[in-house]
């Protein structure tokens, strides 16, 4: 029997994965008009946010389709279904036989009626191509206005957000997400997103889309109008029907199925959003699993499967936000409502006749999976109904956490996504004998999509193996199944002259590495032997490489090191004949007390280095996952609350620790009094002037998730303040995990375990200050400086030998 797939996207192949494991004989065929394998439509807003990659969000790869004798034409479109000679026509002048079809063709989306639409600039948010055009308006241009505040609009605007523009939504109505929140949840939702940045036009209709050769502004029914580089329309999507609606199937809103998923041809299928099922059209992953289960039952011959409809609900996916939706929370019923301000946290249930019929939760979600369930099982409520409102662990009196999960019943639905229930994980973790949360997702799909109930289906695995779970570190990419610990402990085992050596001893899967992994293995074996290794520039990220930083227009900015903030007329004349003759578009002065020649162009980098190393600069690594700078107050000497030399004690920190490679961007501080205006205790690593000595913290964070940092000791010398300084500075090289940031460090091996290490050993204090001592002698090498005296700096290519690593 010959089966062919319209459609290369989440429904139709999760029906053809379903069809393999009841071992149907099919020969299959997939069209897809993307160039792309199968991949996760649900995670392009962290790809847009730039948290996971095209690779990550890739479902089904080419080796899978190649695996299950699946023939794939990708980047082809059909354009015609022969329903007589039952075969389908492609663009590329494909033809196909079929005896049966599924049609999975998904929607559109829509795009507002007004002047101006067709404009470079204007564009939807629905695949990854979308995606990639907003990459690459974020790095050229600054204004962004979004289409619709809905929960699209929402993901879009904060992906476009965390790329660097300015972005605005406008919504028609008063309310974001009004469908999924009602006005409480969404004043809450769109004041966050205003923490955030984004600023919102509501109540605002669009007339028409301004510009020339590009989009230029979006002008409002009111007159008004607001400047746009980009305008992104996510104000809905509609059923992609043209194709069977020209093979003269039955379309009205959607493709027509019955409860079996057979349109008005009963050799064809429909699936997916391009759907309408009982006048009901779905635009949520979860119904369109289980319409595929359906279609993959009846191929194999189970002909009493069908589709009865579903209840769905709404998770939004934007980092640090908790918002969860199902049901009728608007209709009748008696509401049940919690608010916490200090927390940010609201609930509402709507309860009709002992029954859940809705439920909003904003800022703890983590109950919404149970309520769910409750509702779809129309169970009754009425005897928890005082304690339903504060969770699952009140109502049922079960144990929070993992043991709340270990006594959910079998049919609880963790994964609402894929449609997992509790007992199939259990059973499958017991057949397959499987040990890892990634091998959980693989066999059962469960947490393998919006992933948001990996944590869920993580705790059944624990609660499944019992003594026998051990919670392994995830690996550091998909190149390799080791994680971070493991490949620092391989390396240091080893003598390894090369990154390429590690990866073929440790047999990574992708012989060559990625752009995530090659970074990390090369700073590992910088760390096992930083004298005798020579450093692989082809394994560094572009900053680090040209030694300075990349900004959104694709030019360069460079910062050379003041030490301490202190600085000379000399130097700051040097600076400015710099400026000058390379026509350096914009010098600023940093928060960390740097100036910053921005918008240099790449080919000048060489000679901008050489001309400040001929001043005497070197570079102030503001790029470096290393050492940045020590920001300082003027100190004793200048002011009259300051009671030691702050500035001088900078100067001596930054002196002995510039250069320095560290796990990730290492801040430091030192403030006069413990007035603390150089913010020490939220650097890395801080230093508090008290009366008669010093105050010494570590594990601070002041970027989007502020930390206080912790005390580590009080010292009384200048030169233990040097010494502890460089001891936790070793510590944290040899110990952190690349990319690890001093404050989950801290928080990962704990405060007491520093302390012992760096304070309550002295002899092991001193050994970890030498062996950072004698690393520095490399490191503080400044390559350009270096070049610019006529000696080789080896470890550094020239930039014209550079290949761009992202």
């Amino acid at each position: 029997m010959k089966l062919v797939l319209v459609g290369n996207g989440m429904a139709g192949v999760r029906t053809l994965e379903e069809l393999l494991r009841l071992d149907a004989s099919y020969e299959i065929t997939v069209f897809g008009d993307e160039p792309h394998p199968n991949y996760n439509r649900i995670m392009l807003s962290p790809v847009l946010a730039g948290e996971k990659r095209l690779d990550e969000i890739i479902l089904n790869d080419r080796a899978w389709y190649e695996q299950n004798g699946i023939t794939l034409h990708t980047g082809e479109r059909v354009i015609e279904i022969d329903r007589e000679g039952r075969r389908v026509v492609g663009d590329q002048g494909t033809v196909v036989t079929y005896d049966r079809l599924i049609l999975a063709t998904g929607s559109r989306p829509f795009i507002l009626p007004v002047p101006g639409r067709d404009l470079p600039g204007v564009l939807a948010f629905r695949d990854i191509r979308d995606v990639e055009t907003m990459v690459d308006a974020s790095s050229r241009y600054r204004r962004a206005v979004v289409i619709g505040g809905g929960l699209l609009g929402l993901e879009a605007a904060s992906g476009l957000k965390a790329r660097g523009m300015d972005v605005t939504v406008v919504h028609l109505l008063d309310t974001l997400m009004e469908r999924q929140l009602d006005a409480f949840a969404g004043t809450l939702l769109k004041a966050s997103l205003e923490e955030r940045g984004i600023d919102f036009r509501m109540c605002a209709k669009t007339s028409r889309l301004v510009g020339e050769e590009r989009v230029q502004a979006v002008e409002f029914e009111d007159g008004t109008r607001l400047d746009a580089d980009l305008v992104v329309m996510a104000v809905g999507i509609r059923p992609n029907m043209e194709l069977a609606a020209g093979a003269g199937l039955e379309c009205r809103r959607g493709v027509v199925v019955s409860d079996t998923m057979v349109t008005s041809d009963p050799t064809i299928y429909a699936v997916g959003e391009c759907v309408e099922h009982r006048g009901t059209t779905y635009g949520l992953v979860a119904p369109l699993y289980e319409q595929g289960r359906v279609v993959a039952q009846q191929l194999a011959g189970a002909r009493t499967a069908a589709y009865e409809g579903s209840l769905v609900s709404t998770r939004l996916k934007v980092t640090g936000i908790d918002v969860f939706s199902a049901g009728d929370f608007g209709g009748e019923g008696e509401e049940v409502s919690f608010q916490d301000p200090h927390r940010g946290v609201y609930k509402k249930l709507v309860v009709r006749d002992g029954k859940i019929a809705g439920a909003v939760l904003y800022g703890d979600a983590a109950d919404g999976p149970w309520l769910f369930q409750l509702m779809k099982d129309q169970t009754d409520v009425s005897e928890i109904r005082d304690t339903l409102i504060f969770g699952r662990a009140y109502a049922e009196g079960a144990p929070a956490g993992e043991s709340a999960m270990a006594s959910a019943p079998d049919d609880f639905q963790v994964c609402n996504c894929n449609g997992v229930c509790k007992g199939d994980i259990v059973r499958t973790i017991r057949k397959h004998r499987l040990t890892t949360l990634s091998d959980v997702k693989s066999y059962t799909k469960a947490g393998s999509s919006c992933g948001s109930c990996s944590g869920d289906v993580e705790a059944i695995l624990a609660a499944t193996l019992g003594d026998d779970f051990v919670e392994k570190a995830p690996s550091i990419c998909p190149c390799t199944d080791s994680s971070h610990d493991e490949v620092r402990a391989f390396v240091n085992e080893g003598s390894f002259d090369t990154v390429q050596e590690v990866l073929d001893a440790m047999a990574w899967k992708n012989p060559d590495g990625c752009a995530k992994c090659r970074p990390a293995v090369n700073y590992y074996l910088l760390c096992a032997r930083p004298l005798e290794y020579r450093d692989d520039g082809q394994s560094r990220f572009i900053n680090e490489r040209v030694h300075a930083n990349i900004q959104k227009d694709g030019t360069y900015s460079v910062v050379p090191r003041i030490f301490g903030g202190v600085t000379t007329p000399k130097q700051l004349r040097a600076i400015a004949d710099v400026a000058e003759s390379f026509n350096v578009p914009s010098v600023k002065i940093t928060g960390g007390q740097r100036i910053d020649l921005l918008g240099v162009k790449k080919e000048d980098l060489p000679a901008i280095w050489a001309e400040l190393g001929r001043h005497g600069f070197v570079s102030g690594h503001a790029y470096a996952k290393g050492v940045r700078t020590v920001k300082t107050c003027v100190g004793s000497e200048w002011c009259r609350f300051g009671t030691q030399d702050s500035t001088g004690m900078g100067i001596q920190i930054e002196e002995l620790t510039w250069g320095s490679w560290t796990p990730h961007k290492f801040k430091l501080a030192v403030s006069g009094c413990p007035r603390n205006c150089a913010e020490a205790t939220i650097k890395d690593f801080g230093v508090v002037a008290i009366e008669g000595g010093w105050e010494l913290y570590v594990g601070g964070n002041g970027g989007i998730k502020v930390r206080a940092a912790d005390l580590l000791t009080r010292v009384t010398t200048e030169a233990e303040v040097l010494e502890y300084c460089g001891a936790f500075l070793q510590l944290y090289r040899e110990e952190g995990r690349y990319l690890e940031r001093t404050a989950p460090f801290v928080e990962r091996v704990g405060l007491a375990y520093l302390k012992e290490r760096v304070v309550g050993d002295a002899s092991g204090r001193r050994a970890l200050f030498q062996r950072f001592a004698e690393s520095q002698k490399k490191a503080q090498v400044d390559p350009w400086a270096e070049r610019a005296k006529g000696v080789d700096a080896h470890e550094f290519q020239p930039l014209s030998e550079l290949a761009v690593l992202p």
